[in-house]
């Protein structure tokens, strides 16, 4: 059992650790040089991000990260409730269904997304049959929406449902014996009592949509433009490792405030649970 701690330490170390504390000290280099020999002790990186700019691209990808949080939870909970009542047989054949698009790569994912949409897409040529369209829809901020539901509505799906096969089905049944109707049991059974996994998918849809680069660049092209590309850009682009760095440390101080915040409530509800 020890040995397989040291590994992980180990892994976690070289894999995790070390990248996050030289991202940390790359955010202080003035220089934007990725040579540590040019290495110039400098705020202006943090400075910089805190312009109107980049406080407004920021902003944007908060809101758009919401609103596919909102639409996930939205369209989740009741695909989770219906799961839930299915026979465990039934229930894992639509979990798998779920599934199974994510074990494709992201790219090819979203590029079919892309023919999908497209002026030329087979949604436009369904369209066409009955004299309508076609549509713009590929680089605006529904397309960027509508890759992201896709992308993390799973995550959303099995918390939820996980959270609901474990409501205990005699509180069910001693509701029902207290004169309780349907409605008033998911009210104050089942859905109460379901929050944990709600909270969890809330934070498993958010953290990756306010940080994702891929479905905006792609689906949105230069004109939904959020926090994930700049850093993508920086990096890969042009070149200014500080700037890209400072830009990464204060997205990941934002997410852990936000799994602080999931932490805090799920102990306030688990507490009021019990």
């Amino acid at each position: 059992m020890k040995k397989y701690t040291k590994m992980y330490l180990a892994w976690a170390f070289v894999f995790i650790i070390l990248p996050l504390i030289l991202i940390f000290l790359y955010s202080f280099n003035g220089s934007g040089s990725i040579a540590f020999e040019n290495f110039s002790f400098s705020l202006d990186n943090y400075s910089r991000f805190f312009s109107p700019l980049y406080l407004k691209m920021f902003a944007i990808s908060i809101l758009i990260a919401i609103l596919t949080t909102v639409i996930c939870l939205l369209l989740a909970y009741p695909i989770a409730y219906i799961i839930s009542k299915k026979d465990e047989k039934t229930a894992q054949i639509f979990l798998f269904i779920f599934i199974m698009p994510m074990w494709i790569n992201l790219l090819l994912r979203t590029y079919g997304w892309i023919s999908l949409l497209g002026r030329n897409g087979m949604l436009n040529r369904f369209l066409a049959i009955f004299n309508l369209g076609p549509l713009n829809m590929m680089y605006t901020l529904t397309a960027v929406i509508v890759g992201m539901v896709y992308e993390f509505l799973p995550f959303m799906v099995i918390q939820i449902y996980n959270a609901l096969k474990k409501v205990d089905s005699n509180l069910i049944e001693a509701a029902l014996d207290l004169g309780a109707n349907k409605k008033e049991i998911f009210k104050k059974v089942i859905f109460p009592l379901s929050l944990p996994g709600v909270y969890t998918g809330i934070i498993m849809v958010f953290i990756p949509a306010i940080s994702t680069f891929v479905i905006s660049n792609l689906l949105g092209g230069q004109k939904v433009y959020m926090i994930g590309n700049l850093i993508d850009q920086q990096f890969t682009f042009t070149g200014n490792w500080g700037f890209g760095s400072a830009t990464a440390i204060i997205l990941i101080l934002i997410l852990f405030i936000a799994l602080g915040i999931q932490r805090k409530f799920g102990r306030e509800l688990q507490g009021d649970i019990i």
